[in-house]
């Protein structure tokens, strides 16, 4: 039986044992981790390396079964499932909401910039919600009439919105 050195005998294994463990487990640092266990569970070992028949073959079964065992423990673990949890997944980020209330202003300030008769149209159909009829009685207009301003004003809104949100101005 031959004398085992950790240094000549098993540190030059190091980076056999390094890419073994990164095959299994797809992250470097789990990788370095588990080689640096398998040099640590050697160590432990070495008044009984010699009874071996071949360390190579040892250390490379002790990382790939330190790597299988990493990985299936990263696999398995899994998030509680909690109506609070359910709650976060629900609520926007906070970039989104004040994303969200620009994009309101932004469509306030174009309604704004309207001509009087498509404001009042827009407003009293889309925030009101009142039927064409009834606009077309406050309005003293044709319902036809309410419906032409109504597009045209939705396409200036619309055509403004676009125009702002592509270029940011």
């Amino acid at each position: 039986m031959k004398e085992i050195s950790f240094r000549d005998d098993i540190l030059p294994l190091k980076d056999k044992l390094f890419r073994v463990a990164l095959r299994i487990t797809f992250d470097r640092a789990e990788a370095e981790d588990i080689v640096q266990e398998t040099l640590i569970k050697v160590w432990n070992k070495r008044q009984e390396l010699s009874k071996l028949d071949s360390i190579e073959a040892y250390c490379l079964t002790l990382t790939k079964n330190l790597a299988i065992d990493q990985r299936e423990k990263m696999d398995s673990r899994t998030e509680e499932l909690t109506p609070e949890h359910d709650r976060l997944q629900n609520e926007p980020n906070p970039h989104e909401v004040l994303e969200q209330k620009e994009r309101l202003k932004l469509v306030h300030q174009l309604i704004e910039e309207l001509p009087d008769k498509q404001r009042q149209i827009m407003q009293m159909r889309d925030i009101e919600e009142k039927s064409y009829k009834e606009i077309a009685d406050a309005l003293d207009i044709t319902e036809e009439q309410v419906k032409i301003n109504l597009f045209r004003a939705r396409q200036k809104v619309k055509q403004g919105f676009l125009r702002l949100n592509a270029y940011g101005l």
